[in-house]
């Protein structure tokens, strides 16, 4: 097959057909005399963004794109908002343009950013106009008199319409904002029918390169994206022809370099009922009668304090209260009034209650009579309508809170149990915090993880863990910023609170929890803290993180920050050191990471604040690495201010987030070998290849197996990755894909988790030259797919070679390691191979005969490892 167009010659192309297509600019005419319209459109509901229009005459326009968007709105939460009407473009006198636009009909802020090319813009900003005003049609003039911007703006509220001015030097910092007469207003936007449609913007003169330079900018996102949409479906057609192929691939053992041995981990957030009814072993849902309707958003009136509770029997109702409660942070509990025996309380679990035969179950509540003899509580699991399957009892329960424990021992293996609470005393008693956990959890720990979730999650091998987000850190608002305090101590009194993916969290997979699966593991602990902001994406409590915390509030919330290295590094001698020592833990965990900030938006609101943090960090504890961040995406703005901020702070570490279709990953295996080796590594925090539909294959697993080749190849610069995101519920999933998918009994690994799995249990110390040679001319398509690491393990003196086949046919692959002084005959080959559609696949050992010069075949849609003990 011939080599098809390189992609900048086929943007050249597409550029040219697409230039002969718009209006033409006479050879008399100068530079200066095409205009440029800029406007916004009503397409999908005002999220498209900023849109450019060209003319030679001001008369026939030509749309570049035509809905390209060129800068979109980030404001608030992803659906309800993040649009943008009325955009009002303008240059200073310096050149530089800036952009301001209206965000919604009823919030008392607009938009602001700047560009110099109007291709690669800088951050947002979202000033303040009249407290409790909504901000419409907003426009600029300057003002050569005063020497500064005049920012005005229409304000609706009921039948109430006024005209409001702000002065502005820098668009940083305004003056308070006064009303004006509607006289004042230039009204300076223009109406232009753009392909049939009428659209309202602003015109300016510009010269004829730059509409240039933004077709092209059109068609090079056009002509890549459709490089990138490439799957396995369009292979037949795409590789008609394409025989197997003979390959050549010398390892060059003189040639070699130092890379992490760190590179995989894991990244648990609590989305997809991950935490609680997932890896937390807790069998009882809501059992602190902490759920609210505000976890949903009120969108599920059953979601209450009552929640998977019920009532069996008529001698017996209840009541939620929260006077006089076990403690502040858990005000909620259940009031019992026993008219006679024969009621039960009843849970059914998190749908369900799995029990095993013959397995213990540790049984606890809180309790106290509130009026009536001391009595006691038979506790009971059972199954279907009265059968049996463990019983004991709760004797003499006081009248002050204090917790009961008991042991129960299933009888019989079942998916779906229930517990039973019958007190057997008339008069009232209350109730909280009541617990069932199996005494199987992973190492034996109280209070511990789910052994089989964790047993899987372990065997990846993972180097590190990073938690507890993600979104969840950093909150829906800033009244959900994730706090690590309330999440450590007793479990009553930590303070659950909502999730930002609209559940519950109980807190009782909290730090300590986390640091301990770490130590189990042998995984570096890596905590993300909020860098003062809460998600981009809120909707609670103001939309979006331009309302950081305050400046007044911020040194409490950096000497958290602290407090938490005091808490897992300090002595039992300090305050924190010793509420972890007190826990169960008097050695330091000896954390070395700290993650600041979560994929945010890079506003000046952020930079303020986690150059805050950042610098306390760095005066009392300069051991700890601190981790920034650079956005949700590979480009873009806050991926760009995100590594000048980085570079600006030298940052020893900066974390990288993308999700892309398999495409990306098989045409991007150089994205980090132009990197600056002397500034911030990388830790790559979530990444996952998604396809239509998004589900886990395959070949989304092959795309990632494929991509860490190139990022192996590059790790002296990336330190760290890990897939995202890993756990996932059925039945109650909010992301997909997942790395792996379970049930209240099984746990379902994917495809993709293999190659987690595979990379796991082979890394390296040690990253060795090799030369792949396809032997013959072919095109991107087919060599992008191709792909090779080797790496050494200077500890074990293994070499292991990592090579993935994502091509429909075989390749009879020489291999040349003459060079490496090979003493072993036989090595361990594992190899997962499949359907690119297959989501049920496993790896398959092997041992292989091995030398200076030995040949395997890669299957056709194949990632192998050759493991050679030296």
């Amino acid at each position: 097959m011939k080599r098809n167009l390189t992609l900048r010659r086929l943007t050249l192309l597409l550029c040219t057909s697409i230039f002969w297509s718009q209006p033409m600019v006479s050879e008399e005419q100068s530079p200066d005399s095409v205009y440029l319209f800029a406007y916004a459109t009503e397409k999908n509901n005002h999220h498209n963004g900023l849109h450019f229009a060209w003319s030679d005459n001001g008369e026939q326009w030509a749309p570049v794109g035509p809905e390209h968007s060129f800068i979109r709105s980030d404001y608030g939460t992803w659906g309800g908002e993040k649009k943008m009407f009325d955009p009002f473009l303008f240059r200073d006198n310096q050149g530089l343009w800036h952009l301001i636009w209206s965000l919604n009909h009823y919030d008392d802020v607009f938009a602001h950013a700047a560009v110099d090319d109007l291709i690669l813009w800088r951050r947002q900003s979202y000033p303040q106009g009249v407290e409790g005003r909504n901000v419409l049609l907003p426009e600029v003039t300057f003002s050569n008199k005063d020497q500064n911007y005049r920012v005005t703006w229409l304000s609706v509220a009921h039948e109430d319409s006024s005209y409001y001015a702000s002065t502005t030097n820098d668009f940083k910092t305004f003056s308070p904002p006064q009303e004006i007469q509607a006289a004042k207003r230039q009204d300076l936007r223009r109406d232009i029918e753009i392909s049939g449609n009428m659209e309202r913007g602003t015109v300016h003169k510009v010269p004829h390169s730059m509409v240039i330079e933004l077709i092209a900018e059109h068609q090079k996102t056009e002509a890549r994206n459709k490089l990138w949409s490439e799957t396995t479906k369009g292979d037949s057609a795409r590789f008609a022809g394409l025989e197997p192929l003979k390959v050549s691939l010398s390892v060059e053992g003189s040639k070699s370099k130092k890379i992490s041995e760190q590179l995989i981990g894991i990244f648990f957030e609590d989305i997809n009922y991950a935490a609680d009814g997932g890896l937390y072993a807790e069998l009882i849902e809501n059992r602190g009668f902490e759920y609210a309707l505000s976890d949903k958003k009120g969108s599920d009136p059953d979601w209450n304090s009552f929640k998977a509770w019920a009532v069996k029997g008529d001698q017996m109702t209840h009541r939620i209260k929260t006077e006089n409660p076990l403690h502040p942070n858990n005000p909620h509990y259940v009031e019992l009034t026993v008219a006679d025996k024969g009621g039960a309380l009843v849970n059914e679990g998190f749908g369900g209650i799995p029990v095993k035969a013959g397995e213990k179950y540790d049984f606890s509540m809180f309790a106290k009579v509130m009026k009536g003899r001391k009595g006691k509580i038979l506790v009971r699991l059972m199954h279907g309508d009265n059968e049996v399957l463990a019983e004991t009892e709760i004797k003499r329960i006081g009248s002050g809170w204090k917790q009961y424990s008991a042991e129960l021992t299933a009888s019989k293996t079942i998916d779906n149990a229930r517990l039973e609470l019958l007190p057997q005393s008339k008069g009232t008693l209350a109730l909280d915090m009541i617990s069932l956990f199996p005494q199987k959890t992973f190492r034996g720990r109280t209070n511990g993880l789910r052994a089989d979730l964790a047993q899987t999650i372990a065997d990846i091998n993972p180097k590190f863990v990073r938690f507890p987000g993600g979104c969840v850190a950093h909150g829906d608002g800033l009244d959900n910023i994730y706090h690590w305090k309330n999440t450590i101590g007793p479990l009553e009194a930590r303070k659950p609170q909502r999730n930002i993916w609209n559940y519950h969290q109980s807190g009782g997979l909290g730090y300590y929890e986390y640091f301990q699966y770490c130590m189990d593991i042998g995984a570096e602990p890596i905590p993300i803290v909020a860098a003062g902001v809460p998600c981009q994406n809120s909707s609670c409590g103001g939309a979006g993180q331009q309302g950081g915390i305050p400046m007044e509030h911020m040194d409490d919330y950096v000497q958290d920050v602290l407090d938490l290295i005091e808490w897992a590094n300090g002595s039992p001698d300090t305050y924190w050191g010793k509420k972890r020592a007190d826990a169960g833990h008097p050695e330091p965990f000896n954390l070395k990471y700290v993650g600041v900030g979560n994929e945010d938006l890079i506003t000046d609101v952020f930079e303020e604040r986690f150059t805050m943090i950042y610098e306390a960090l760095q005066e009392k504890h300069p051991e700890i690495v601190v981790i920034g961040t650079v956005g949700p995406w590979f480009e873009g703005t806050d991926y760009r201010e995100g590594w000048d901020l980085a570079r600006k702070l030298d940052l020893a570490m900066v974390d990288e987030h993308y999700y892309q279709p398999p495409g990306w990953f098989i045409y991007n295996q150089n994205y980090y070998d132009n990197y600056d080796r002397n500034s911030s590594k990388v830790y790559l925090g979530e990444y996952a290849a998604h396809l239509p539909g998004r589900p886990t294959n395959l070949e989304t697993a092959l795309a990632e197996a494929l991509y860490l080749t190139a990022v192996e190849r590059n790790g002296d610069v990336v330190e760290m990755t890990s897939y995202a995101p890993l756990l996932a519920k059925e039945r109650f999933t909010q992301w997909n894909p997942d790395l792996i998918y379970f049930n209240n009994t099984e746990v379902k690994p994917t495809v993709g988790y293999y190659v987690q799995k595979m990379y796991g249990h082979n890394m390296g110390d040690r990253y060795i030259n090799s030369r792949i040679d396809l032997n013959g001319d072919y095109e991107k398509a087919v060599e992008n797919r191709v792909a090779v690491s080797v790496v050494k393990d200077s500890q074990g003196q293994a070499l292991i070679i990592k090579l993935v086949n994502m091509l429909p046919v075989a390749l009879q692959t020489g291999l040349k390691v003459e060079d490496l002084k090979i003493s072993a005959t036989r090595a361990t080959r594992t190899v997962l191979t499949g359907h690119p559609g297959d989501k049920k696949l496993l790896p398959v050992e092997d041992e292989i005969v091995v030398g200076s010069d030995f040949e395997v075949e890669l299957a056709p849609y194949s990632f192998s490892i050759i493991r050679i003990e030296n």
